[in-house]
């Protein structure tokens, strides 16, 4: 529990470094309550004063009594706001009215669709409510799972990849869900921006030409973390228009959020000790003190290398505290990242250091700190790794640990300008030509393509057309357009999250056991062979990197020391499409080709982040191609 007596203990600490910048102390706010236009069905209205999620904030009433009306909704309050019950009580109410009626819940994360999975559970343990069914459906559920998912669900949970590669390409085993089909949910929406943003979008399109074909036509709801510009985003994901709910009536407690900026360890050159370093000391404190805490780090192997520093740090000023910390990233087993969320959830763990997987709305139980290792890199995303502590109006710390970076030091002495600012708009581009022409050849898989498909896809859907007739990838006959092939479904060849497309096992050679999977691009930084990898605080040794069977060979080792690559990154203009000035700069749109060389690594202790040594590598040229804006 976090107390008074803490908070000054951290300051006492900070004396000797001065590392606290500034505290921004953030004052409790009471909820407020709304009413609904109509009154619940009794099954549900129990369900919900049995959960304790009655009555409704303000921003969830609102929600669903537009939803109840017939109009897509996105709902962009902050984190822990309670923003799943604003799709989940229209859904359960259509739903448990008419058995025919169905919902597509989309998540990011398979995480995410379990926790959700969880939660209706719980509502539709009510007596009225059994009758309606939910199920996971994505490449963790065993295919037999899948069948019934697919037969009796009435919802059935899933993310947008199985949508892609699976639901879509196969929807003919799918006609009586989709032509039941009354709601897609859309939840945490903020994550769809940039390139998997884009991806996602022509997805759902793709969702909503197949719910045309069978004869239905679902209302979209979108949840998201504040972002500035809701209203658009939503629109550009689904190509519909949205009623926006952004006034948040949830309760907030007390938080103090601190900037906490490492001593200089280099006065004249500026420089600072490790962020790291000084992240861990403070997880392992925050422990010391019975606090429960979740830090967040940019990358897997600084998850790895700052739980190995707290851990080892809490071996010496409390062993019987080291246990109860545990790293968390993606590439772990799937039974490996649930038990972690389970013991966290729990109570059982007292720390986890995470990536930013456990950034979204996962219910990991009651937390009383956030340390965030560095400026995550926006307003939204620092909010809501901050957030993630505090829930059900608990008081709250947050901790952002500088990094020794341009940003990061800007805001630590100008903290002003990080608590002014608004959150950044979430941006996509469906008409990407290179992201929309393989949509449309998925398309025409699904289902012959007809000149009213330009509505669904954009102003950019003739033009690709015909670049796709003129190289050969769909033909035209009459007044629709078909696929080349017939054999293969072209989507498995559209990765919609990973520019490289294939992952690297890394393989235990003393047990012959599967330890981690890492895309391929990223093993050539960090599982070259001479690499530390860290997996769950143990150490391997990489021996071998072999990218025909991608599969790189790892020994256990005891070592004091990590490693870091260095790489030679070229890029090369192929051709300029357009060209225009602005501000006495030449802007130019057009085609590269990118070709990153991991050329040596070094060896670096581990505490001190010294330089061991530096040793050199040859290893195989990576290379991309795409388009630029310079």
């Amino acid at each position: 529990m976090l107390s008074d007596s803490f908070l000054s203990y951290l300051t006492v600490l900070a004396e000797t470094g001065g590392q606290i910048e500034h505290v921004e102390h953030i004052t409790e706010r009471n909820p407020e309550y709304g009413a609904l236009r109509q009154p619940l069905p009794e099954a549900l209205d129990d369900a919900l004063k049995a959960n304790h999620t009655w009555p409704l904030f303000t921003h969830q009433a609102e929600a669903v009594n537009y939803i109840r009306s017939g109009l897509h909704t996105v709902v962009a309050t902050s984190s822990s706001s309670g923003k799943s019950l604003a799709y989940n009580i229209p859904v359960l109410e259509a739903l448990s009215q008419d058995a025919s009626k169905k919902a597509l819940y989309l998540f990011p994360t398979k995480a995410l669709a379990r926790d959700q999975l969880k939660a209706l559970e719980k509502l539709t343990a009510s007596p009225g409510l059994k009758n309606i069914s939910a199920a996971t459906c994505d490449g963790d559920t065993p295919l037999e799972n899948r069948d019934a998912a697919r037969q009796r669900a009435g919802i059935v949970i899933t993310n947008p990849d199985m949508l892609h590669y699976s639901i879509l390409p196969n929807h003919g085993q799918w006609s009586r869900f989709l032509s039941g089909l009354k709601f897609v949910i859309l939840d945490e929406a903020h994550v769809y921006r940039g390139v998997f943003g884009s991806h996602v979008s022509l997805v759902i399109r793709r969702l909503r030409r197949i719910c045309r074909y069978y004869g239905s036509s679902p209302l979209f709801v979108l949840c998201s973390a504040t972002i500035s510009n809701p209203e658009e985003h939503s629109q550009g994901l689904t190509g519909l228009d949205f009623k926006v709910v952004t006034r948040d009536g949830s309760g907030v407690g007390q938080r103090e959020f601190i900037f906490w900026n490492p001593p200089l360890k280099d006065v004249k050159k500026g420089t600072r000790k490790s962020t790291n370093a000084e992240t861990a000391m403070l997880v392992s404190e925050c422990i010391n003190h019975d606090i429960a805490t979740l830090a967040f780090t940019r990358t897997r192997r600084l998850t790895e290398l700052v739980f190995n520093y707290a851990r080892d740090r809490l071996k010496h000023i409390n062993p019987a505290k080291a246990e109860l910390i545990k790293p968390y990233r993606a590439g772990y087993l799937p039974e490996v990242r649930r038990g972690i969320e389970l013991d966290l959830a729990a109570g059982k763990l007292k720390g986890v250091i995470s990536t930013n997987a456990l950034e979204l709305g996962i219910d990991i139980g009651t937390l009383d700190a956030t340390i965030l290792a560095g400026y995550p890199g926006t307003i939204s995303s620092t909010w809501q790794q901050a957030g993630r502590s505090g829930r059900r109006g608990r008081r709250a710390l947050s901790i952002l640990v500088g990094r020794d970076d341009p940003l990061d030091q800007y805001f630590m002495h100008y903290p002003q300008s990080f608590f002014s600012r608004q959150a950044e708009n979430a941006l996509i581009n469906p008409q990407n030509e290179y992201i929309l022409k393989n949509h449309l050849v998925c398309a025409a898989w699904e289902q012959p393509l007809k000149t009213m498909d330009g509505q669904l896809f954009g102003p950019a859907f003739h033009e690709c057309l015909n670049k796709l007739e003129f190289e050969g990838k769909i033909k035209k006959r009459g007044e629709r357009w078909y696929t080349c092939s017939t054999v293969e479904n072209p989507a498995r060849k559209v990765d919609i999250r990973s520019a490289s497309g294939s992952t690297i096992s890394v393989i235990d050679v003393s047990t012959g056991t599967l330890i981690d999977s890492i895309e391929h691009s990223t093993a050539l930084f960090q599982a070259h062979p001479g690499a530390i990898y860290l997996n769950q605080g143990e150490t391997y040794l990489i021996q071998e990197l072999d990218l025909r069977t991608a599969i790189a060979s790892a020994s256990p080792v005891e070592a004091s020391y990590y490693t870091m690559a260095d790489d030679l990154t070229n890029l090369r203009i192929i051709k300029v499409i357009r060209s225009l000035q602005r501000n006495g700069f030449e802007v130019s749109f057009g085609t590269v080709e990118v070709t990153t060389s991991v050329i040596a690594f070094k060896r670096k202790e581990q505490f001190t982040e010294a330089v061991i040594d530096q040793q050199p590598l040859d290893l195989h040229e990576h290379r991309a191609v795409g388009g630029f804006v310079v």
